[in-house]
């Protein structure tokens, strides 16, 4: 396997990563945001799906981020019958994010992007060590 390859394997990695990042600090700061009338439903939590794509160029298989869906799980209510967003019994719907999962998500994300930025910064020590070897 030429050098280059693992190099563009573990961007593919870490853009995948990055992309996973990102849906999960959308669903942290909107783990509030309720509806803003009555029976109007909150934020809904944001998950990803990855998927292996065959890179022609390349001739191998990478991960990329292959859809952004939307967790079904049911809405939690709190009562908070001053909340705009309040129904008639004064509970209001609240978003389905559970920080603790999405921070578990997160560290799992980050172990995954550094993995693949090991691998990178090994395989361009490798190739700054074969350039010297030439000279």
């Amino acid at each position: 396997m030429d050098l280059s390859r693992a190099l563009d394997i573990s961007a593919a990695g870490m853009t995948a990563q990055t992309g996973r990042l990102r849906v999960i600090a959308e669903n942290l700061a909107n783990a509030d945001t309720t509806g803003s009338t009555p029976g109007a439903a909150p934020y809904q939590r944001k998950t990803v799906s990855f998927t292996n794509r065959l890179d022609r160029a390349l001739g191998m298989t990478t991960v990329q981020m292959s859809r952004v869906g939307r967790d079904t799980t049911a809405f939690p209510k709190r009562y908070d019958p001053g909340n705009p967003a309040a129904d008639a019994t004064g509970y209001v719907q609240t978003p389905n994010v559970n920080s603790f999962i999405e921070v578990m998500d997160m560290r799992e994300a980050e172990r995954s992007y550094n993995a693949n930025l090991q691998v990178l910064q090994a395989t361009r020590g490798m190739l700054l060590r074969t350039i010297t070897m030439l000279k």
